[in-house]
């Protein structure tokens, strides 16, 4: 049985990884939990996690990558706002928290380590669709992604540490982070037409994203896993198609049977006017994205209708593309 260990383990990506490698019928894992619930939810946790509060940034973490098999390194300070409010504490988690981790992993003779980076790095790029190869980051978050990057080939450098990074486009799905300051598009829609509320779109709703299912980012996670031809590579995860923000409101409408016309208000600064993923290196290893958006939307809108029933959510905020 092999162990995995998650860092974020109780965020959005994090607690769906895990279930999935709880259910593995070839190869159930065990798995080891690390997160500090400063964005995480406790509950979100299945309960044969070996489940550790701690912080990434801490030398405690590094006793529990001893006899570890497989990391994913997914905690991270990650919305974009918050982030660009504080460069420091940005610095702090997503660069030192991620050389730390990666010294735990070091240290413990981990086979691989599977990375978050993102596709903000390409955020003032303007070549579409978007490649691996054409990193052109501006915002403290995305610049703490690219840190991190060049921690990472130092570390399989001169510490022969096995790291594959990955880049998520947006992505989408059950536990979606709505807490955040600014909350994500799709979560925000949905939650506030069902509470009757007019979605909110900053700017003209001509934005344009590459939409992910994060059951199409575990797919590749597993791959990672499996596949010795992952190892010290980067891969852009999208969908490879993008919408705009007009198109996601639609969608959502049109699911739900509502008339309710959006409210909007000035853009926000720092966001970039179009992703989309150029998913040919993912494609070469076998990996493809399963999930068409408006399935993804109706299973967000069938998650959402039974969280709220239970009162488990509450959302006041505007929307946005993060």
């Amino acid at each position: 049985m092999p162990t995995v260990l998650i860092t974020g383990v109780a965020g959005f990506i994090g607690s769906n990884l895990t279930e999935v490698l709880l259910a593995r019928e070839k190869s159930p894992c065990r798995v080891i939990g690390i997160d500090n619930l400063a964005y995480g939810v406790r509950e979100q946790v299945p309960p044969e996690v070996e489940f550790h509060r701690l912080d990434i940034r801490s030398e405690e973490i590094y006793p529990h990558f001893e006899g570890v098999d497989y990391v994913f390194h997914l905690a991270a300070k990650n919305c974009i706002s918050d982030c660009q409010a504080d460069p420091v504490g940005t610095a702090d988690i997503n660069v030192t928290g991620t050389v730390n981790v990666f010294a735990a992993a070091s240290r413990a003779g981990v086979k691989k380590v599977v990375y978050a980076e993102s596709s903000a790095m390409y955020e003032a790029s303007d070549v579409l669709p978007t490649c691996e190869a054409d990193v052109k980051a501006e915002s403290f978050y995305a610049v703490s992604k690219l840190a991190s990057m060049y921690f990472a080939s130092s570390f399989s450098r001169f510490c022969d540490l096995h790291l594959t990074a990955l880049r998520y486009f947006n992505v989408y799905g059950p536990r979606q982070d709505y807490r955040r300051t600014v909350p994500p598009v799709i979560s925000a829609f949905i939650i506030r037409i069902l509470q009757g509320e007019p979605p909110v779109i900053y700017g003209t709703g001509q934005k344009r994203r590459d939409f992910i299912h994060v059951d199409d980012i575990n797919d590749f996670h597993i791959l990672c896993m499996d596949d010795k031809r992952t190892d010290g590579n980067i891969y852009n995860l999208g969908s490879g198609e993008n919408y705009s923000v007009l198109d996601i409101n639609e969608m959502v409408l049109n699911i739900l049977g509502s008339n309710l016309s959006p409210v909007f208000k000035p853009d926000l600064q720092g966001e970039a006017q179009e992703t989309l993923a150029d998913i040919s290196e993912a494609k070469k290893i076998g990996w493809n994205p399963k999930t068409d958006i408006s399935d993804g939307l109706e299973g967000m809108v069938d998650y959402i209708r039974q969280e709220m029933a239970k009162g488990r959510i509450q959302l006041t905020q505007s929307a946005t593309l993060r």
